[in-house]
């Protein structure tokens, strides 16, 4: 067996690959959770930690580039697993041959996400390959920040609401119409934002239970793997769920299926029914926020069932590998 593209897309394929090689070797209980971020107890404290890769193709895209997107998505794994992001760590792997100018821009809007997010990138490393061995830049982060809340799917419970906190899918398809292969123009921008700033407000919610940030897989994928944790269901409704009109027609088009498309500035959000209008008041008091909808409601049957906006049920599956690989 040798390991596919699919293998990193955050499907069927991602799962089979971590449960068979590294969780395998890699025995270790701070991993078991494997959610977005550990947290770690160190000297009477608690410290959340995250590391991520960003592989992306273009480097540059419509919203961003993959810079930005390696600073944003290390302070959401962060901010949705109940930390406080304040440091982060970058790596870069270098193509022989890549523009300074290239390299000047990524790292000069690493620094404006950072500093814009309160956050500080306090160490580094370089590395050069070979012309050919890799496409310009990959970037490596490590993010590190204080445990404020202790957010898992374990405290989900039977009519908990399920939140989304805009509109969802803009990342994949602006990644997709970014790489030319489409003759199809739409103006979306994918939605790369650091999330912090958004989500921090909600630990002081009573009944705030888990977060994440829906990118490889979508939404489907990360509710589907917080049904697996937890052992509960989700039932979300179609008509609830917010898809730009631009992203369902390319959606259509190109048969890609919005709940399964990648976002890097939304967060899915379960709460308490109780504390569900204030969690949507915080929400909406922001830029990054003032979409946010209720889309669903945690059940007890096991599964991620879509009511369809005719009144049909579907149950959502993991996909084998995602139709978009690297898009992050």
């Amino acid at each position: 067996m040798k390991v596919e593209i699919g293998h990193g897309s955050g499907g069927k394929l991602t799962k089979e690959l971590i449960d068979r090689v590294f969780l395998k070797y890699f025995d270790f209980p701070e991993l078991k959770s494997l959610q977005d971020a550990t947290v770690l107890p160190v000297e009477g404290e608690k410290i959340g930690i995250t590391t991520d890769s960003y592989v992306i193709r273009p480097l540059f895209f419509p919203g961003g580039n993959i810079g930005k997107l390696s600073i944003c998505g290390t302070i959401n794994d962060l901010t949705v697993s109940g930390n406080v992001p304040l440091y982060v760590s970058v790596g870069f792997i270098i193509e022989e041959g890549t523009d300074f100018e290239i390299l000047e821009k990524i790292a000069e809007s690493m620094a404006e996400t950072a500093v814009k997010s309160n956050v500080k990138i306090v160490a580094g490393d370089t590395k050069v390959v070979e012309r050919g061995k890799c496409d310009g830049v990959y970037i490596n982060t490590t993010g590190v920040g204080k445990n404020v809340r202790n957010l898992s799917p374990l405290n989900a419970r039977e009519g908990d609401v399920v939140i989304v906190t805009g509109f969802i899918g803009d990342h994949g398809i602006a990644i997709s119409l970014a790489r030319e292969e489409f003759d199809v123009e739409t103006g979306v921008l994918s939605d790369c934002a650091p999330l912090n700033s958004l989500l921090v407000p909600l630990f002081e919610i009573p009944t705030l239970r888990w977060m994440r940030d829906p990118t490889r897989g979508g939404l489907a994928t990360v509710l589907i793997e917080f049904s697996e944790s937890s052992g509960l269901g989700v039932k979300l409704y179609e008509d609830k769920i917010p898809v730009r009109e631009e992203v369902r027609f390319v959606c259509d088009m190109l048969g890609y299926d919005p709940l399964y498309l990648a976002n890097e500035g939304k967060a899915v959000i379960v709460v308490g029914r109780e504390d569900a209008e204030k969690t949507l008041e915080i929400l909406k008091s922001h830029e990054l926020g003032k979409n946010a909808e209720i889309i669903g409601e945690v059940t007890g049957d096991g599964s991620v069932q879509l009511i369809t906006s005719i009144g049909g049920v579907r149950r959502l599956e993991l996909l084998e590998e995602d139709p978009l690989p690297r898009i992050c």
